[in-house]
């Protein structure tokens, strides 16, 4: 999901250091350091902490520094409201996913958890939120973890470091680092949020070692980038990605695959803003330095820097350096029809124009490609080429990679459109599974002004219990299972099985295998030439 516009409000501290309470007003749990926490109980049995830093405030002099971790306290913090979201532009109230998140605050390295009030045990659900690497944040009501703790599952969702402060690679900061490396703040947040999961969550009733990591969007790319980091690996022990992606990414310092570095990006930028130092850099204004990411081109992603990503994510899983984990991944239908900033411009209006465009910017590879996408509705067409050289190839390739190191591998392809979503073309559309999954389909349902609202029927009801019984089932044992639902095959080297998710689940075999083989060729003919993937794919591929 992505955040457009430009307003930035700068709280530092604050939240950070509340008031330590008096009477109990709310269950309390004990956590490392010797500090309690006093949360909220929710509705039928679950209880809640919300705003829990996993780290210190990046602020200051520790803004573009890997996270150290928080601070002890003494006596008891009140851990009934979400801390601020990370920085990053405002939410568009126009947005199709508009709706709810905190207020903004620098200082904003915090986490919530949900539990059955007498938890012991139990397996727990890390969720890493959407938003591009701009914008999100654990607080969005959609996430809220009440429904999945009912099913005895533990939900922590975190926060992370966004945007510039997030992922600014530049040569003056990795100068100053003791490793010499910058960049990666935003995965390096991720992975020092699971190592207090690991720490701390058996307060809370859960089970350190049964932590699956799960994500969206931005989230699933997270997901396979701490699958293919080794400081995340032994962190978590499943893995669900929706919707993930993995284009090829900058190197640190060297230009690689035709990408600049990170660090001349990043250096671009600075010098945009008038600031080359560390020191400056630290001190410049934040909207100033914003404001220079467009203009030089600059957008956050993951640094391949040899330590946090130690080379391209498909390299790693293809060299099998990867966790070695059980996943379950997928990807939606109508992916890219809420997504438009992703279609290339200019996508001629009928199947003649659109066939002689293709014939002459795809040569010899032309037949193949319309033999997939034949442009009889050409943006549709186009449309479905994006999703499935971006998201789909991802989805099976991760799939594909665990199968091959012998780790059980579930694919899924989201289909379920309700009527609100086809009236507004937005079938399917990305991120449309995340109602059913958070249970979130009921009078009560969570969703921002602008979300095609599911109906309130029996059928939506059913297919959330659906969703929820296989992905928790997963997180509970690593196979997703679903009571009175079809059986999920087994994504398996030579017999590709997947779950179709339409208007009901329903098991199926190679899914969309000519497209898969069509993106994988492509990436493989990349690879060899040296040049990046990225967003040159389907139909803007040449």
């Amino acid at each position: 999901m992505a955040a457009t516009g430009l307003c930035l409000t700068v709280a530092i501290g604050g939240w950070q250091h509340a008031a330590m309470a008096a009477p109990a007003t709310g269950p309390r749990v004990q956590v490392g350091g010797g500090g309690l926490l006093e949360g909220t109980a929710v509705s039928d049995g679950v209880v809640s902490y919300k705003g829990i830093p996993y780290a210190q405030p990046p602020t200051g002099d520790q803004r573009w520094r890997p996270p150290v971790p928080a601070q002890p306290w003494q006596g008891v913090r009140e851990a009934k409201s979400f801390g601020p979201a990370c920085l990053q532009p405002p939410p568009v109230p126009t947005s199709l996913y508009y709706g709810g998140m905190a207020a903004m605050a620098e200082d904003c390295l915090s986490l919530n958890v949900w539990a059955p009030n007498d938890a012991k045990n139990l397996p727990v659900m890390v969720w890493i939120h959407g938003g591009a690497l701009v914008g999100g944040s654990s607080s969005e009501p959609l996430y809220d973890g009440t429904k999945i703790a009912q099913k005895g599952v533990i939900l922590v969702s975190i926060n992370y470091r966004l945007g510039l402060l997030g992922f600014l690679a530049h040569p003056a900061l990795s100068a100053e680092s003791p490793d010499k490396l910058s960049g990666n703040y935003g995965l390096m947040d991720q992975i020092a949020a699971l190592r207090w999961v690991r720490d701390n969550i058996a307060a809370f009733g859960g089970d350190p070692t049964k932590v699956t990591i799960a994500g969206e969007s931005a989230g699933g790319l997270s997901v396979i980038a701490l699958m293919a980091s080794p400081q995340a690996h032994g962190l978590f022990r499943a893995a669900i990605t929706q919707s993930g992606y993995m284009p090829a990414y900058r190197a640190l310092r060297e230009e690689t695959l035709g990408l600049p570095s990170a660090e001349a990006m990043g250096a671009a930028l600075g010098k945009a803003a008038g600031v080359g130092d560390a020191a400056s850099l630290r001190k410049a204004d934040l909207v100033t330095l914003f404001r220079a990411g467009p203009a030089t081109g600059w957008a956050p992603e993951p640094v391949i820097d040899g330590a946090v990503l130690k080379r391209q994510l498909a390299d790693s899983f293809a060299l099998g350096e990867q966790a070695k984990v059980p996943v379950l991944a997928g990807f939606n239908e109508g992916e890219i029809r809420s997504l438009p900033f992703l279609m290339p411009k200019n996508i001629p209006a009928t199947k003649a124009a659109y066939e002689a465009d293709i014939r002459a910017r795809f040569g010899d590879g032309a037949s193949a490609y319309l033999a997939l996408y034949p442009g009889d509705d050409p943006k549709e067409d186009a449309a479905a080429s994006i999703r499935d050289g971006l998201y789909g190839w991802a989805a099976q390739n991760v799939a594909r990679q665990q199968a091959a190191a012998g780790q059980p591998a579930y694919l899924y392809y989201f289909r379920h459109s309700t009527p609100a979503q086809r009236d507004r073309n937005l079938a399917a559309f990305h991120a449309s599974e995340l109602p059913y999954m958070f249970g979130q389909v009921g009078p009560d349902a969570a969703l921002g002004p602008n979300w095609p609202k599911p109906p309130l029927s029996g059928d939506e009801a059913k297919l959330s219990a659906a969703m929820m019984g296989y992905w928790l089932s997963f997180v509970r044992d690593g196979v997703p299972r679903a009571e009175g639902e079809a059986a999920w095959p087994r994504y398996a080297v030579g017999e590709a099985g997947y779950l179709d998710i339409g208007e009901h689940p329903a098991a199926g075999n190679w899914l969309q295998a000519g497209p898969f083989a069509h993106a994988d060729a492509l990436v493989e003919s990349r690879r060899r030439q040296g040049r990046a993937w990225r967003l040159d794919i389907g139909f803007a591929a040449f």
